[in-house]
Protein backbone atom coordinates (compact mmCIF):
# COMPACT_ATOMS: atom_id res chain seq x y z
CA UNK A 1 0.00 0.00 0.00
CA UNK A 2 0.96 3.33 -0.68
CA UNK A 3 1.34 6.38 1.40
CA UNK A 4 1.06 10.18 0.24
CA UNK A 5 2.34 12.08 3.01
CA UNK A 6 2.32 16.25 1.72
CA UNK A 7 4.29 18.99 2.97
CA UNK A 8 4.95 22.95 2.12
CA UNK A 9 7.51 22.18 -0.32
CA UNK A 10 7.35 18.75 -1.56
CA UNK A 11 5.88 14.93 -1.80
CA UNK A 12 6.93 11.97 -0.18
CA UNK A 13 5.37 8.53 -1.05
CA UNK A 14 6.18 5.60 1.05
CA UNK A 15 5.23 1.76 0.31
CA UNK A 16 6.14 -1.68 1.74
CA UNK A 17 9.76 -2.42 2.09
CA UNK A 18 10.19 -4.06 -1.30
CA UNK A 19 9.16 -1.12 -2.66
CA UNK A 20 11.00 2.11 -2.48
CA UNK A 21 9.27 5.54 -1.52
CA UNK A 22 9.38 9.28 -3.27
CA UNK A 23 10.41 12.76 -1.63
CA UNK A 24 9.96 15.45 -3.83
CA UNK A 25 11.37 18.93 -2.74
CA UNK A 26 11.05 21.66 -5.38
CA UNK A 27 13.81 23.20 -7.06
CA UNK A 28 14.21 26.51 -8.83
CA UNK A 29 16.13 27.67 -11.49
CA UNK A 30 17.84 30.97 -12.32
CA UNK A 31 17.82 32.22 -15.62
CA UNK A 32 21.11 33.61 -17.02
CA UNK A 33 20.04 35.85 -19.65
CA UNK A 34 17.38 35.88 -22.72
CA UNK A 35 18.02 36.78 -26.10
CA UNK A 36 15.76 37.27 -28.73
CA UNK A 37 16.25 38.47 -31.87
CA UNK A 38 14.48 39.13 -35.09
CA UNK A 39 14.59 35.50 -36.81
CA UNK A 40 14.61 33.02 -33.96
CA UNK A 41 14.07 32.16 -29.89
CA UNK A 42 17.43 31.31 -28.25
CA UNK A 43 17.02 30.94 -24.48
CA UNK A 44 20.18 30.15 -21.80
CA UNK A 45 19.21 28.79 -18.41
CA UNK A 46 21.15 28.17 -15.49
CA UNK A 47 20.00 24.61 -13.41
CA UNK A 48 22.85 24.00 -10.88
CA UNK A 49 24.31 20.44 -12.77
CA UNK A 50 22.99 21.57 -15.99
CA UNK A 51 22.56 24.81 -18.27
CA UNK A 52 20.22 24.61 -20.82
CA UNK A 53 20.05 26.05 -24.43
CA UNK A 54 16.85 26.09 -26.88
CA UNK A 55 17.02 27.00 -29.98
CA UNK A 56 13.84 27.79 -31.95
CA UNK A 57 12.76 26.76 -35.39
CA UNK A 58 14.37 29.30 -37.04
CA UNK A 59 17.68 28.66 -35.85
CA UNK A 60 20.70 26.51 -38.09
CA UNK A 61 21.50 24.71 -34.45
CA UNK A 62 18.04 23.19 -34.23
CA UNK A 63 18.48 21.41 -37.60
CA UNK A 64 22.28 20.15 -36.63
CA UNK A 65 21.32 18.67 -32.97
CA UNK A 66 18.50 16.47 -35.23
CA UNK A 67 19.79 13.07 -35.63
CA UNK A 68 19.03 11.49 -38.83
CA UNK A 69 18.54 8.37 -38.47
CA UNK A 70 18.01 6.94 -41.64
CA UNK A 71 21.49 7.95 -42.75
CA UNK A 72 22.82 6.04 -39.84
CA UNK A 73 25.09 2.58 -40.10
CA UNK A 74 21.74 0.30 -40.64
CA UNK A 75 23.27 -2.47 -38.54
CA UNK A 76 23.33 -0.30 -35.55
CA UNK A 77 20.10 1.12 -35.75
CA UNK A 78 17.97 -0.86 -33.47
CA UNK A 79 13.77 -0.70 -33.45
CA UNK A 80 12.50 -2.67 -30.68
CA UNK A 81 9.79 -4.17 -31.15
CA UNK A 82 8.22 -5.07 -28.11
CA UNK A 83 8.40 -1.21 -27.46
CA UNK A 84 7.01 -0.64 -30.56
CA UNK A 85 3.67 -2.98 -29.85
CA UNK A 86 2.92 -1.76 -26.61
CA UNK A 87 1.86 0.57 -24.10
CA UNK A 88 3.48 1.40 -20.61
CA UNK A 89 7.31 -1.12 -21.54
CA UNK A 90 10.49 -0.28 -20.50
CA UNK A 91 13.17 -1.72 -21.85
CA UNK A 92 16.83 -1.57 -20.67
CA UNK A 93 19.42 -0.62 -23.42
CA UNK A 94 23.26 -0.98 -22.82
CA UNK A 95 25.75 1.67 -23.63
CA UNK A 96 29.41 0.98 -24.97
CA UNK A 97 30.71 4.10 -23.34
CA UNK A 98 30.32 5.70 -19.83
CA UNK A 99 27.40 8.18 -20.12
CA UNK A 100 27.93 11.15 -17.03
CA UNK A 101 24.55 11.74 -15.45
CA UNK A 102 24.71 14.53 -12.85
CA UNK A 103 28.36 13.08 -12.08
CA UNK A 104 27.75 9.71 -11.93
CA UNK A 105 28.86 7.48 -14.95
CA UNK A 106 26.01 4.79 -16.19
CA UNK A 107 26.47 2.21 -18.27
CA UNK A 108 22.92 1.19 -18.73
CA UNK A 109 19.88 3.04 -18.94
CA UNK A 110 15.73 1.97 -19.53
CA UNK A 111 13.73 3.22 -22.50
CA UNK A 112 10.30 3.68 -21.80
CA UNK A 113 7.22 4.06 -24.29
CA UNK A 114 6.21 7.05 -22.35
CA UNK A 115 8.51 9.55 -24.17
CA UNK A 116 11.28 9.26 -21.30
CA UNK A 117 14.83 7.39 -20.39
CA UNK A 118 14.79 5.82 -16.88
CA UNK A 119 18.02 6.23 -15.41
CA UNK A 120 17.55 4.40 -12.04
CA UNK A 121 18.87 1.09 -10.86
CA UNK A 122 15.97 -0.34 -10.12
CA UNK A 123 12.58 -0.33 -12.12
CA UNK A 124 9.82 0.18 -10.01
CA UNK A 125 5.77 1.53 -10.21
CA UNK A 126 7.14 4.93 -9.57
CA UNK A 127 9.15 5.33 -12.48
CA UNK A 128 7.97 8.57 -14.29
CA UNK A 129 8.75 10.12 -10.65
CA UNK A 130 12.39 10.94 -10.39
CA UNK A 131 15.58 9.80 -12.11
CA UNK A 132 14.60 10.36 -16.02
CA UNK A 133 15.84 12.17 -19.27
CA UNK A 134 12.45 13.20 -20.63
CA UNK A 135 12.39 15.18 -24.04
CA UNK A 136 8.39 14.53 -23.84
CA UNK A 137 6.70 11.95 -21.06
CA UNK A 138 3.31 11.38 -21.78
CA UNK A 139 0.50 9.23 -22.59
CA UNK A 140 2.35 7.94 -25.70
CA UNK A 141 0.62 4.36 -27.31
CA UNK A 142 2.90 2.82 -29.99
CA UNK A 143 0.71 -0.03 -30.20
CA UNK A 144 -1.80 2.30 -31.76
CA UNK A 145 -0.27 2.80 -35.22
CA UNK A 146 1.15 0.57 -37.58
CA UNK A 147 4.01 3.48 -38.42
CA UNK A 148 4.69 3.84 -34.47
CA UNK A 149 8.28 2.93 -33.55
CA UNK A 150 10.63 3.17 -31.03
CA UNK A 151 13.72 2.66 -32.56
CA UNK A 152 17.93 3.55 -30.82
CA UNK A 153 21.23 3.89 -32.06
CA UNK A 154 24.68 3.58 -30.50
CA UNK A 155 27.43 4.94 -32.27
CA UNK A 156 30.34 4.65 -29.45
CA UNK A 157 30.18 7.87 -28.52
CA UNK A 158 26.56 8.68 -28.18
CA UNK A 159 22.99 7.01 -27.92
CA UNK A 160 19.78 8.73 -30.04
CA UNK A 161 16.23 7.48 -28.97
CA UNK A 162 13.74 8.36 -31.33
CA UNK A 163 10.46 7.88 -30.41
CA UNK A 164 9.19 8.23 -34.29
CA UNK A 165 5.30 9.03 -35.06
CA UNK A 166 3.91 7.72 -31.81
CA UNK A 167 0.30 8.93 -30.60
CA UNK A 168 -1.10 9.70 -27.15
CA UNK A 169 -3.01 6.77 -26.23
CA UNK A 170 -6.32 9.20 -25.10
CA UNK A 171 -6.23 11.64 -28.14
CA UNK A 172 -5.07 9.74 -30.69
CA UNK A 173 -6.85 12.68 -33.42
CA UNK A 174 -4.39 15.24 -32.01
CA UNK A 175 -2.01 13.70 -34.52
CA UNK A 176 1.88 11.85 -34.15
CA UNK A 177 4.82 12.66 -32.69
CA UNK A 178 8.08 12.45 -33.62
CA UNK A 179 11.43 13.76 -31.18
CA UNK A 180 14.50 12.58 -29.69
CA UNK A 181 17.13 12.31 -27.17
CA UNK A 182 20.68 11.85 -27.57
CA UNK A 183 23.06 11.27 -24.45
CA UNK A 184 26.62 12.01 -25.62
CA UNK A 185 30.04 10.31 -24.20
CA UNK A 186 30.86 13.92 -22.35
CA UNK A 187 27.47 14.41 -20.21
CA UNK A 188 25.56 16.38 -22.69
CA UNK A 189 22.01 15.66 -23.34
CA UNK A 190 20.20 16.84 -26.80
CA UNK A 191 16.21 17.03 -26.97
CA UNK A 192 15.41 17.72 -30.55
CA UNK A 193 11.62 18.06 -32.10
CA UNK A 194 10.66 16.95 -35.81
CA UNK A 195 6.85 16.85 -35.23
CA UNK A 196 4.67 18.64 -32.26
CA UNK A 197 1.14 18.71 -33.77
CA UNK A 198 -0.38 20.10 -30.56
CA UNK A 199 1.20 22.37 -27.68
CA UNK A 200 2.68 20.50 -24.88
CA UNK A 201 0.84 22.27 -22.23
CA UNK A 202 -2.33 21.56 -23.54
CA UNK A 203 -1.65 17.86 -23.30
CA UNK A 204 -3.69 16.24 -20.87
CA UNK A 205 -1.89 14.65 -17.22
CA UNK A 206 -4.72 12.91 -16.10
CA UNK A 207 -3.56 9.45 -16.99
CA UNK A 208 0.04 10.16 -16.82
CA UNK A 209 2.63 12.47 -16.17
CA UNK A 210 3.82 15.25 -18.84
CA UNK A 211 7.44 16.42 -18.11
CA UNK A 212 10.09 17.57 -20.28
CA UNK A 213 13.37 17.75 -18.34
CA UNK A 214 15.53 16.00 -15.98
CA UNK A 215 15.61 14.37 -12.64
CA UNK A 216 17.66 12.50 -10.08
CA UNK A 217 17.27 11.11 -6.89
CA UNK A 218 19.21 9.24 -4.72
CA UNK A 219 17.86 5.48 -2.47
CA UNK A 220 17.98 5.58 1.39
CA UNK A 221 16.93 2.73 3.22
CA UNK A 222 15.61 3.34 6.72
CA UNK A 223 15.53 0.06 8.87
CA UNK A 224 11.97 -0.26 10.73
CA UNK A 225 12.90 -0.48 14.50
CA UNK A 226 9.48 -1.92 15.32
CA UNK A 227 9.54 -4.71 12.71
CA UNK A 228 12.97 -6.32 12.78
CA UNK A 229 14.52 -7.41 9.50
CA UNK A 230 12.53 -4.99 7.52
CA UNK A 231 13.36 -1.69 5.90
CA UNK A 232 11.90 0.99 4.08
CA UNK A 233 13.65 2.43 0.81
CA UNK A 234 12.51 6.25 0.35
CA UNK A 235 13.56 7.65 -3.23
CA UNK A 236 14.64 11.46 -2.50
CA UNK A 237 14.71 13.74 -5.62
CA UNK A 238 17.51 16.13 -4.68
CA UNK A 239 17.49 18.21 -8.43
CA UNK A 240 15.18 18.45 -11.38
CA UNK A 241 15.35 20.36 -14.20
CA UNK A 242 12.15 21.56 -15.36
CA UNK A 243 12.04 22.99 -19.31
CA UNK A 244 9.84 25.71 -20.69
CA UNK A 245 6.86 23.50 -22.76
CA UNK A 246 5.66 26.60 -24.27
CA UNK A 247 9.02 26.76 -25.99
CA UNK A 248 9.10 23.41 -26.87
CA UNK A 249 7.47 22.96 -30.73
CA UNK A 250 8.20 21.28 -34.03
CA UNK A 251 11.76 22.07 -35.26
CA UNK A 252 13.15 23.12 -32.09
CA UNK A 253 16.06 21.54 -30.20
CA UNK A 254 17.43 21.94 -26.55
CA UNK A 255 21.06 21.47 -25.39
CA UNK A 256 21.67 21.05 -22.29
CA UNK A 257 25.05 20.99 -20.31
CA UNK A 258 26.98 19.40 -17.64
CA UNK A 259 28.59 22.11 -15.28
CA UNK A 260 30.86 20.40 -12.63
CA UNK A 261 30.10 18.66 -9.89
CA UNK A 262 32.03 17.33 -6.66
CA UNK A 263 32.26 13.70 -7.88
CA UNK A 264 35.09 14.60 -10.40
CA UNK A 265 37.62 15.69 -7.69
CA UNK A 266 39.95 12.53 -6.87
CA UNK A 267 41.93 14.10 -3.96
CA UNK A 268 41.23 15.65 -0.26
CA UNK A 269 43.58 18.65 -1.11
CA UNK A 270 41.25 19.33 -5.21
CA UNK A 271 37.92 18.75 -3.33
CA UNK A 272 38.63 21.45 -0.29
CA UNK A 273 39.83 23.83 -2.81
CA UNK A 274 37.36 23.08 -5.62
CA UNK A 275 35.69 26.52 -6.68
CA UNK A 276 32.35 25.39 -8.24
CA UNK A 277 28.32 25.68 -6.87
CA UNK A 278 28.85 23.49 -4.56
CA UNK A 279 29.78 23.14 -1.03
CA UNK A 280 32.20 19.69 -1.85
CA UNK A 281 33.29 18.05 1.55
CA UNK A 282 36.23 14.93 1.12
CA UNK A 283 35.45 11.44 3.11
CA UNK A 284 38.42 9.98 4.55
CA UNK A 285 36.53 6.57 5.05
CA UNK A 286 35.12 6.68 0.95
CA UNK A 287 38.11 8.29 0.01
CA UNK A 288 35.31 10.37 -2.31
CA UNK A 289 34.94 13.88 -2.88
CA UNK A 290 30.52 14.61 -2.59
CA UNK A 291 28.33 17.59 -1.33
CA UNK A 292 26.23 15.21 0.60
CA UNK A 293 23.89 15.04 -2.31
CA UNK A 294 23.86 11.92 -4.95
CA UNK A 295 23.34 8.65 -5.34
CA UNK A 296 25.88 7.84 -2.72
CA UNK A 297 24.15 9.44 -0.30
CA UNK A 298 23.63 6.17 1.70
CA UNK A 299 27.29 5.04 1.75
CA UNK A 300 27.95 9.23 2.78
CA UNK A 301 25.58 8.51 6.04
CA UNK A 302 26.37 4.99 6.56
CA UNK A 303 30.11 5.99 7.26
CA UNK A 304 29.35 9.22 9.20
CA UNK A 305 30.57 11.79 6.25
CA UNK A 306 28.56 14.52 7.78
CA UNK A 307 30.41 14.22 10.81
CA UNK A 308 33.86 14.29 9.39
CA UNK A 309 34.66 18.08 10.56
CA UNK A 310 37.75 20.26 9.89
CA UNK A 311 38.94 20.45 13.67
CA UNK A 312 42.16 22.44 14.35
CA UNK A 313 43.55 24.61 16.96
CA UNK A 314 45.04 27.68 15.80
CA UNK A 315 46.80 30.66 18.05
CA UNK A 316 46.48 33.62 16.41
CA UNK A 317 49.54 36.16 16.64
CA UNK A 318 50.66 39.62 15.18
CA UNK A 319 52.12 38.09 11.80
CA UNK A 320 52.64 34.46 12.00
CA UNK A 321 49.88 31.51 12.17
CA UNK A 322 50.70 28.62 13.91
CA UNK A 323 49.06 25.50 14.22
CA UNK A 324 48.66 22.42 17.26
CA UNK A 325 47.43 18.99 15.73
CA UNK A 326 48.11 15.45 17.60
CA UNK A 327 51.08 17.15 19.29
CA UNK A 328 53.01 18.95 16.32
CA UNK A 329 53.05 22.66 15.83
CA UNK A 330 53.07 24.01 12.61
CA UNK A 331 53.93 27.34 11.51
CA UNK A 332 52.84 29.24 8.38
CA UNK A 333 52.73 32.90 7.52
CA UNK A 334 49.57 33.18 5.83
CA UNK A 335 46.06 31.89 7.14
CA UNK A 336 45.47 30.44 3.72
CA UNK A 337 48.24 28.01 3.69
CA UNK A 338 47.76 27.20 7.26
CA UNK A 339 43.59 25.99 6.37
CA UNK A 340 44.93 23.99 3.38
CA UNK A 341 47.32 22.53 5.77
CA UNK A 342 44.53 21.53 8.15
CA UNK A 343 42.36 20.91 5.63
CA UNK A 344 44.43 17.47 5.00
CA UNK A 345 43.59 16.32 8.27
CA UNK A 346 40.02 14.95 9.78
CA UNK A 347 38.63 15.52 12.94
CA UNK A 348 40.31 18.30 14.65
CA UNK A 349 38.46 21.72 15.51
CA UNK A 350 39.16 25.18 15.36
CA UNK A 351 39.33 27.72 18.20
CA UNK A 352 41.25 30.96 17.31
CA UNK A 353 42.22 33.29 20.16
CA UNK A 354 44.06 36.57 19.92
CA UNK A 355 46.80 37.44 22.49
CA UNK A 356 44.56 40.80 23.23
CA UNK A 357 41.39 38.37 23.85
CA UNK A 358 42.95 36.34 26.11
CA UNK A 359 44.61 39.04 28.11
CA UNK A 360 40.67 40.66 28.51
CA UNK A 361 39.65 37.45 29.81
CA UNK A 362 42.51 36.86 32.34
CA UNK A 363 42.02 40.12 33.54
CA UNK A 364 38.32 39.47 34.14
CA UNK A 365 38.33 35.98 35.71
CA UNK A 366 38.61 38.12 39.50
CA UNK A 367 35.50 37.72 38.79
CA UNK A 368 33.93 34.62 37.89
CA UNK A 369 30.02 35.20 38.87
CA UNK A 370 29.89 38.37 37.13
CA UNK A 371 31.15 37.03 34.25
CA UNK A 372 29.78 33.56 34.30
CA UNK A 373 26.43 35.42 34.49
CA UNK A 374 27.06 37.09 31.05
CA UNK A 375 28.20 34.16 29.43
CA UNK A 376 25.25 32.04 30.43
CA UNK A 377 22.35 34.97 29.16
CA UNK A 378 24.50 35.32 25.93
CA UNK A 379 24.45 31.40 25.33
CA UNK A 380 20.83 31.34 26.14
CA UNK A 381 20.49 34.09 23.10
CA UNK A 382 22.62 32.56 20.94
CA UNK A 383 20.72 29.22 21.51
CA UNK A 384 17.47 30.80 20.79
CA UNK A 385 18.70 32.94 17.33
CA UNK A 386 20.07 29.63 16.30
CA UNK A 387 16.94 27.98 16.83
CA UNK A 388 14.73 30.70 15.01
CA UNK A 389 17.39 30.29 12.22
CA UNK A 390 17.54 26.50 11.70
CA UNK A 391 13.70 26.94 11.42
CA UNK A 392 13.46 29.47 8.84
CA UNK A 393 16.77 27.30 7.03
CA UNK A 394 14.79 24.10 6.81
CA UNK A 395 11.66 25.68 6.16
CA UNK A 396 12.89 27.33 2.67
CA UNK A 397 15.51 24.64 1.91
CA UNK A 398 14.13 21.65 2.00
CA UNK A 399 16.07 19.92 -0.02
CA UNK A 400 19.26 20.73 2.01
CA UNK A 401 20.96 18.27 4.69
CA UNK A 402 19.34 19.78 7.52
CA UNK A 403 15.82 19.30 5.72
CA UNK A 404 16.67 15.73 5.03
CA UNK A 405 17.62 15.37 8.54
CA UNK A 406 13.63 16.46 9.34
CA UNK A 407 12.34 14.24 6.79
CA UNK A 408 14.05 11.12 7.72
CA UNK A 409 12.84 11.69 11.18
CA UNK A 410 9.43 12.96 10.64
CA UNK A 411 6.33 12.23 12.90
CA UNK A 412 4.55 9.16 12.36
CA UNK A 413 1.15 11.07 13.05
CA UNK A 414 1.83 13.67 9.97
CA UNK A 415 -1.27 13.62 7.23
CA UNK A 416 -1.17 10.19 4.60
CA UNK A 417 -3.84 9.32 2.26
CA UNK A 418 -3.90 6.23 0.15
CA UNK A 419 -2.23 6.49 -3.45
CA UNK A 420 -5.13 5.86 -5.89
CA UNK A 421 -4.82 5.33 -9.80
CA UNK A 422 -5.02 8.09 -12.01
CA UNK A 423 -2.99 10.50 -9.60
CA UNK A 424 -0.38 10.85 -12.40
CA UNK A 425 2.12 8.25 -11.18
CA UNK A 426 1.47 5.08 -14.07
CA UNK A 427 3.07 1.92 -13.73
CA UNK A 428 5.26 0.59 -15.95
CA UNK A 429 6.06 -3.12 -16.91
CA UNK A 430 9.78 -4.13 -17.77
CA UNK A 431 10.31 -5.89 -20.86
CA UNK A 432 12.81 -8.81 -21.69
CA UNK A 433 15.36 -7.92 -24.50
CA UNK A 434 13.81 -10.15 -26.96
CA UNK A 435 12.83 -8.77 -30.40
CA UNK A 436 10.47 -9.58 -32.53
CA UNK A 437 9.04 -8.27 -36.16
CA UNK A 438 6.79 -5.14 -36.79
CA UNK A 439 4.91 -4.30 -40.37
CA UNK A 440 8.02 -6.01 -42.09
CA UNK A 441 10.52 -4.23 -39.97
CA UNK A 442 13.13 -6.66 -38.84
CA UNK A 443 13.53 -6.46 -34.85
CA UNK A 444 16.81 -6.37 -32.40
CA UNK A 445 17.33 -9.25 -30.39
CA UNK A 446 19.02 -7.39 -27.70
CA UNK A 447 18.98 -3.99 -26.16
Amino acid sequence: MLLLISSHHGLCFSWHSDFPSICLAYVTCRIVFLVKPSKFLYCHFYHDYYTSKTYGPSDPMSKELWVNIDQMDKEKVKIHGILSNTHRQAARVNLSFDFPFYGHLLREVTVATGGFIYTGDVVHRMLTATQYIAPLMANFDPSLSRNSTVIYFDNGTALVVQWDHVHLQDSYNQGSFTFQATLHSDGRIVFAYKEVPVQIAKISSVNHPVKVGLSDAFVVVHKIQQIPNVRRKTIYEYHRVELLKTKITSGTAVEMMPLPTCLQFTSCTSCIESQINFNCSWCHRLNRCSSGFDRHRQDWVDNSCPDEVCVWMCFVYTVQYSCVYKDRLMYSDSASELKLISAQNYKYSIMCVTAAAAKSTAENSTHPLHMGLILGMLLLLLVMVAIVLVTVYVYHHPSSAAGLFFIERRPSRWPAMKFRRGSGHPAYAEVEPVGQEKEGFIESEQC
